[in-house]
């Protein structure tokens, strides 16, 4: 059975869990899921749990093999993890960074001649159109430039799984899409599952097949975008008085109206 199979799933830190008890249905290779929420829901610790970076109880079984069990750097053969900003003061260059990547995957990264994985590198960077920052060092990039480097790494190594945390949070709307679109794409022509923590709705419609709704360590709500972002939904969540609508060209849309104080 290939594919991800999360059940009952418990994380936290330092003894207090944050994550309570998570069940999801089987994810198919090829499948972007987005992880939504209010702040303090758990969504970051969600991945984090899931890319073996804290402690984790129950069920994570990734094409049949259970990554409980793995060693870090087991795991990190077949899943990685972007979180929301990169490691600081990292003097490489943006190329440097990504032909690092590359030569750590799994499968037959070791075995490119320098050229070649040179060449790799510079073609993931193209397809994010971040080529342009191939020669500049990361420590010196803007944070929106830290996110693109961070996603071609992340693209660089082909997993199983790809875990975003927040990756459009720093760009601006041309690159929040392009992002979006790259995820789709490598989840499309590589057959990885995808899962992305998004703060916007919408866009979490635009991209995913399903959407998690998490709150309070729990999940509340999954399902098509149709089926886990509606008006009741959003009001027990969120809080919110709401409409969920799709405009004329088929795009799904939240328009908040107001706060629920009661």
């Amino acid at each position: 059975m290939s594919g991800l199979d999360i059940q009952n799933l418990s994380a936290g830190y330092g003894g207090r869990p944050i994550v309570e008890g998570l069940t999801l249905p089987l994810l198919s290779p090829g499948e972007v899921v987005s992880v939504v929420g209010p702040n303090g829901a758990g969504k970051s610790t969600f991945l984090r749990a899931l890319a073996g970076l804290i402690p984790a109880h129950g069920t994570i079984r990734l094409d049949e093999t259970e990554l409980t069990g793995l060693s870090l750097a087991d795991r990190a053969k077949r899943v990685t993890y972007m979180p929301q900003t990169l490691p600081q003061g990292v003097a490489l260059s943006v190329l440097e960074t990504v032909v690092a990547s590359i030569r750590a995957t799994p499968l037959g990264g070791a075995s490119f001649t320098d050229q070649q994985a040179v060449e790799r590198a510079y073609e993931v960077l193209q397809r994010i159109g971040a080529e342009a920052l191939a020669g500049q060092r990361l420590d010196r990039l803007s944070g929106g430039q830290k996110q693109l480097a961070g996603l071609a790494q992340a693209l660089a190594r082909e997993p199983r799984l790809l875990l975003l945390d927040e990756p459009t949070s720093a760009l601006d709307l041309h690159y929040q899409l392009r992002v979006l679109d790259l995820a789709r794409e490598a989840a499309a022509e590589r057959g990885m599952t995808v899962m992305i923590v998004l703060h916007d709705l919408q866009a979490a419609a635009r991209v995913s097949d399903r959407i998690a709704v998490m709150a309070k360590g729990r999940l509340v709500a999954f399902g098509t975008p149709d089926e886990a972002v509606t008006p009741a939904i959003l009001a027990e969540v969120y809080r919110v008085s709401a409409r969920v609508q799709r405009c004329d060209r088929g795009v799904l849309q939240v328009m908040i109206d107001d706060v629920l104080t009661s």
